[in-house]
């Protein structure tokens, strides 16, 4: 059987949203993985500042495979 997200077109895709939206969860998700992973911080904005998250601090969502 045909994948869903082949069936639709990417006008399609983009206009949803969702496929687009969890691709990006993903892609932060997996970035954040791998600078835990090389003791790297990570750059946030908070209080409209940027604040340096420090490897052993970098939240992981609870499915996220260590």
């Amino acid at each position: 059987m045909i994948n869903e997200a082949k069936k639709k077109t990417i006008d399609d895709i983009f206009a949803e949203g969702t496929l687009i939206d969890a691709a990006l969860k993903l892609a932060g998700e997996k970035a954040l993985l791998q600078h835990k992973k090389l003791g790297n911080p990570v750059a946030v904005w908070r209080d409209g500042k940027v604040v340096w998250i420090p490897p052993e601090e970098i939240p992981l969502p609870e499915n996220t495979p260590h």
